[in-house]
């Protein structure tokens, strides 16, 4: 009788313990960068809210410094189920949905408050772009991740007018960052963020294209001059989930974790855009920084207007919608 009663109460302890592993929901999270990124502090903020919110039923378990995938891998990651969430630069998606790189059409934001207008959860942008991804890859956006806004570094002469980039070599990240440099004759060279430091120091390229964040954490200013903050396209990673895994939530946790991704959203997009300009002010001390007149950015803006058609004959219809949806973000 003993026994029996003891194998009874360990079988309720072990059939209770299989009911508590059931209800809990541990999202797996790829993320390139350290989790003391700005990127990474997002996703554990995220983590905490969801977590509060559910009472401890939902979970992330963060894989950050590309531990499971490097940052081109996470869309087909992500989207094949292989992970169940991760963040990826939004120019990853190109393959698959050219329109994305919308946002790095030159000048096509007026001004910050017009890129937060297109960029918002419910802007038309959004849901175009948001939607196609969705379809195209499983990626599923929870939410876009502000990573700033374009600069220009160079040595020795600063890059104040459109034609100071003719002629020279300039680090791209991106497609459309390299029609921007055609159309001012320079010559793009493609390079990741990480191999900048070396290829200013050594002279690979003349002129740099980064986020002006990146001028401070990544110590450029040991090696460039000057900083010409045109601020003339946006830099965006998103958060995705696979869509199979977040349609097999119960409608209560999609609503935590649909509300989550709006708050963390907001509160990084200010925070960067807070850090881009502490960033600006403190190297102030140890380059040069151009702040464009005007007159000057009427001239880039002018120089790089064919852009956007370029764009538009690419991409097709998608693509016509997603520049129709930011032009419309600006009345």
């Amino acid at each position: 009788m003993k026994n029996w009663i003891l194998g009874s109460v360990a079988a309720v302890a072990i059939a209770a313990s299989a009911s508590i592993a059931a209800a809990e929901t541990v999202l797996r999270v790829s993320l390139q960068l350290p989790e003391t990124h700005s990127l990474g502090q997002n996703w554990l903020e995220f983590g905490r809210i969801i977590e509060e919110k559910s009472g401890g039923e939902l979970k992330i378990q963060l894989f950050p410094s590309a531990q499971l995938f490097k940052d081109k891998e996470v869309p087909g990651a992500v989207g094949s189920g292989a992970v169940d969430a991760g963040s990826a630069f939004l120019g990853r998606f190109t393959g698959s949905v050219p329109a994305v790189d919308v946002v790095a059409i030159p000048f096509i934001f007026q001004d910050e408050a017009h890129l937060r207008a297109a960029v918002a959860p419910d802007s038309a942008m959004r849901s175009t772009l948001d939607g196609a991804i969705l379809k195209e890859t499983n990626n599923r956006i929870l939410w876009w991740q502000a990573f700033g806004r374009n600069i220009y570094l160079s040595k020795g002469e600063p890059i104040v007018l459109p034609t100071d980039l003719a002629g020279k070599k300039v680090r791209t990240y991106g497609k459309i960052q390299g029609w921007t440099v055609e159309a001012l004759g320079g010559a793009p060279t493609l390079m990741s963020g990480s191999k900048q430091f070396l290829a200013y120091q050594q002279g690979a390229v003349d002129v740099g294209m980064t986020g002006a964040s990146a001028v401070k954490s990544r110590k450029l200013y040991e090696v460039m001059d000057n900083m010409t903050l045109t601020f003339d396209s946006a830099i965006e990673f998103v958060a995705v989930i696979n869509n199979d895994v977040y349609e097999g939530l119960s409608d209560e946790h999609k609503a935590i974790i649909d509300a989550a991704a709006r708050e963390v959203e907001a509160k990084l997009r200010d925070s960067i855009y807070a850090q881009e300009t502490e960033a600006v002010a403190e190297v102030s001390s140890k380059m040069n920084v151009i702040e464009l007149t005007p007159e000057q950015r009427a001239a880039w803006v002018k120089a790089t207007s064919g852009i956007v058609d370029r764009f538009i004959e690419e991409t097709g219809d998608v693509g016509k919608a997603a520049v129709d949806a930011v032009r419309s973000a600006a009345m």
